[in-house]
């Protein structure tokens, strides 16, 4: 096997089973009062006039070269079917963060209009089978590691999309603003923001019998992979233990990486095989874990499909960072939630009984269309607290109008406008 150099003698030292524990502890939760908010919000990538179609190489490289040039305030990047992601900066408002995205989603559409193509808002394609457009080495490996649970891990790889919200961790002291209350309320109203935002009841062209079936798919990748930790008295040290335990998805090298099967990172630190870890493979490692709840120093929510229309994304990131930041709508969210959470006991999201109902069922589950009037309620009364203006608001209060109220979400219109489901 070829070592890259940062691995030779004079690369950086090993690093030892308690100080990989320690490195994750100290780096998780960074807390103080929670004064940002971020959005990534993923697309797929369609052809404007046939969305059935799949767009060639050919169009997708020139599309992308032309998009590496925009002086764009978000982060562009490329996922391994082509779909293409706008990562925000963390802003100082929830204002800030939505103009933002919103102009460069603006730029980026009037690029892609001129190749002939258009962003679609859905959890996984509706129609086109997953296809690999990247080769890399990354890639390469993520595709051998989650193949060994099936088809689901390549789905995810190259054919679906999220909304995901960025929220600072939190304060070091106890209560509603603290991280340890932050961190339980994520695990408890992701189920809740699953079931309502829940837009990907199809797959190839069928209909999967999910309204998310984009969470279907993180369910099916196993807790090693998209599980989170168990909700203990001290989340840095149950998440710094559930690090150490997971796969290591691969190990990097010149020429193709190697794909251990059932090796953790602890085991690895103990065998040194095949080269002892370094800090840099721990920071590796910890992007190829994919939990509903991600902490990365900030609180990182996935569970969240792509959503319809050009500014659907806004309302999923209004509603969450209002029940986490407006400290009298973050109270209610947790009574709401509280009675979701006998239907979580014992086994870590997404893999228990409440999680698998908001992805199956939406919001037509009894117990989660009521903490979803309720929270969606709560984040109305408080956007106008943090500043959000009147067209976010107005977003907000018709998609609760639309969906949440009646029980429904994207999903059941996706279902209901389409042969598949009949």
């Amino acid at each position: 096997m070829a070592v890259p150099a940062e691995h030779g003698a004079d690369g950086p030292p090993a690093v030892t089973e308690d100080e990989a524990e320690a490195l994750v502890a100290g780096i998780c939760f960074k807390t103080g009062p929670p004064r940002t908010v971020g959005v990534e919000v993923e697309w797929l990538v369609h052809d404007e006039y046939d969305p059935h179609d799949p767009v060639a190489r050919g169009r997708l490289e020139a599309a992308h070269a032309a998009l590496r040039l925009l002086p764009l305030t978000s982060v562009l990047s490329v996922e391994p079917g082509g779909q293409l992601e706008l990562s925000s900066r963390p802003a100082p408002s929830l204002g800030r963060c939505v103009e933002d995205v919103r102009a460069d989603l603006g730029t980026v559409r009037a690029v892609l209009r001129e190749h002939g193509l258009t962003l679609a808002g859905m959890g996984v394609d509706p129609w086109r089978p997953p296809r690999r457009f990247l080769r890399e080495p990354r890639y390469d490996a993520m595709e051998v590691s989650l193949g060994r649970t099936g088809t689901a891990g390549r789905t995810l790889m190259c054919a679906s999309a999220s909304v995901q919200v960025c929220l600072d961790a939190g304060t070091e002291e106890p209560g509603v603003m603290g991280f340890e209350s932050r961190w339980w309320l994520a695990h408890r109203l992701g189920a809740v923001l699953t079931a309502a935002f829940a837009n990907s009841p199809l797959a190839e062209g069928r209909a999967t019998g999910w309204k998310s079936t984009r969470q279907l798919m993180w369910a099916r990748l196993g807790p090693g992979r998209s599980g989170g930790p168990f909700l203990a008295h001290d989340p840095r040290r149950a998440w710094a233990r559930r690090v150490l335990d997971a796969p290591v998805m691969c190990i990097r090298r010149d020429g193709p990486w190697e794909v251990p099967d059932g090796l953790s990172f602890r085991a690895w630190t103990r065998s040194a095989t095949p080269r002892p870890p370094t800090r840099a493979d721990l920071d590796y490692h910890l992007t190829t874990l994919f939990p509903p709840v991600r902490p990365r120093g900030h609180l990182e929510l996935r569970m969240i499909d792509a959503q319809p229309g050009d500014d659907g994304w806004i309302v999923p990131l209004a509603v969450t960072t209002a029940l986490f930041d407006d400290p009298r709508a973050a109270r209610t969210a947790h009574r709401a939630v509280e009675p979701l959470a006998g239907r979580a006991a014992g086994t870590p999201a997404p893999h228990n009984p409440l999680w698998t109902a908001a992805a199956r069922d939406g919001l037509a589950d009894p117990d989660l269309r009521r903490a979803a009037v309720t929270c969606f309620t709560a984040a109305l009364e408080a956007l106008p607290r943090l500043g959000a203006g009147t067209a976010v608001v107005d977003a907000v209060a018709s998609y609760a109008d639309r969906y949440v109220q009646r029980g429904r979400c994207p999903a059941d219109e996706v279902l209901e406008g389409h042969p598949a489901a009949r």
